[in-house]
């Protein structure tokens, strides 16, 4: 483990994918998951741009306009609890060779203005299985009235949150034995 807490493999691909350049202004952060199941299993929850409800508790309803493709828009309305009703998110990038998924969130009603993230998988071996290193990371300006500590702390929880989710239902899946894409389900 290096400083920051994150392996050598780890920081790699963070420094290779999740480049983000905060502003005095904003803050900035990445995230790892280490899930036991395989990487297209994983990838074919996390890559429903269309979809983020199946594994993100938060998220209610999801409408997308047009096709699924970069620059597609998405309309999300926000399940109650949260400070926030709903929110309109951008496609920056889906890759299905190399398993990224980016989003720009664009508009709604939420405090995370200029809100980027990516989301990359990686293929790695747990307990002598396939399983999956999913990194999430983020940009976003820090409202006023707001630390850059409080910020991070209160997206990452939310990222932590819905990693926990696609963990949980992924290894569920994996232990049922589904091999086929999760959207045939």
């Amino acid at each position: 483990m290096n400083s920051n807490g994150f392996g050598r493999m780890e920081s790699e691909y963070i420094r290779r994918y999740h480049k983000h350049e905060p502003r005095e202004t904003q803050c900035s952060s990445a995230l790892v998951k280490h899930i036991k199941a395989p990487v297209h299993l994983v990838w074919s929850l996390v890559r429903r741009f269309d979809q983020p409800q199946k594994y993100k508790p938060f998220v209610s309803r999801c409408i997308v306009q047009g096709d699924l493709e970069i620059g597609s828009v998405r309309e999300v309305n926000v399940k109650s609890g949260l400070p926030a009703t709903t929110s309109t998110e951008r496609l920056e990038l889906l890759d299905d060779n190399e398993h990224i998924l980016s989003i720009r969130i664009v508009g709604g009603d939420h405090r995370l203005q200029n809100y980027s993230s990516v989301i990359t998988l990686h293929p790695e071996i747990i307990d002598g299985r396939a399983g999956t290193l999913v990194i999430e990371s983020f940009m976003v300006d820090v409202p006023d009235g707001n630390t850059k500590d409080e910020t991070c702390y209160f997206v990452e929880a939310l990222i932590k949150c819905n990693l926990k989710s696609l963990a949980d239902i992924s290894e569920r899946l994996a232990v049922q034995g589904r091999i086929e894409p999760i959207d045939r389900i």
